[in-house]
């Protein structure tokens, strides 16, 4: 389990990495997949599938809208790839910066923080998240269901925007 964290951890840091070095929208987009991806892994291998699963597809809902907003004003027919050398000299700094920050604080990383809600699963009689699923059923199932009518409205309204008056993206249907 401590392998699979290591490697959610990298992924994680590896997607901020090209999300901080990328100005094209559409891969700076599947950096935020990536991240999002990763740190609901994280949140899985400590015990949370279901906050994970949430998480997940708020993210991708609020994704969904930044991608589209974004691409539809920058609208590039040759964007620059995680190739090309001006964000490949970006991403390298930006990976010295997180080494740098990483044997500055190596001495505060003890094994002990790794251990997981489910590492001793056998001597458990409950799962780690089962009040939490409770708590959001009861309490916040219908702010779920609001934040996903909030985030469909806000897709149109900025399809409709970045197309215009003569050119509006729901003409179509």
């Amino acid at each position: 389990m401590t392998y699979m964290m290591c490697m959610f951890m990298f992924g994680l840091i590896m997607g901020l990495i090209v999300v901080a070095s990328n100005p094209s929208p559409y891969f700076g987009a599947l950096g935020l997949v990536v991240v999002s991806g990763m740190g609901c892994g994280m949140l899985v291998g400590h015990g949370a599938p279901f906050l994970s699963l949430v998480l997940f597809l708020i993210y991708l809902g609020g994704m969904l809208v930044v991608f589209a907003y974004s691409a539809a004003l920058a609208a590039e027919p040759y964007p620059e790839t995680l190739g090309s050398r001006p964000v490949a000299l970006n991403a390298g700094l930006y990976f010295v910066g997180v080494l740098l920050g990483a044997s500055f604080f190596w001495g505060g990383w003890y094994g002990g923080s790794w251990v997981t809600a489910d590492e001793l699963v056998e001597f458990s009689v409950f799962r780690g998240d089962m009040a939490g699923v409770a708590l959001m059923y009861s309490a916040g199932g219908w702010m779920l269901v609001v934040s996903a009518w909030v985030l469909l409205l806000t897709l149109f309204v900025v399809l409709e925007l970045s197309r215009g008056l003569s050119r509006g993206a729901l003409r179509a249907v």
